[in-house]
């Protein structure tokens, strides 16, 4: 609770920077997450590639 009344003490303009800048890093920090973790692999294009391909040869 001590870290809340030092917040209180800081001017609005200021603690407005403060949660903007938090909700900033967390947004870019799911954001880049999600990039990474879905282009990390690109098994559905390999699945098409394979299945065009059978498809082909048939």
């Amino acid at each position: 609770m001590a870290g809340l009344l030092r917040f209180g003490s800081l001017a609005p303009k200021t603690k407005n920077l403060v949660v903007a800048g938090g909700l900033t890093t967390f947004v870019f920090g799911v954001y880049f997450y999600t990039m990474r973790a879905v282009g990390g692999t690109d098994e559905l294009q390999i699945a098409i590639d394979k299945f065009e391909e059978q498809k082909s040869k048939n």
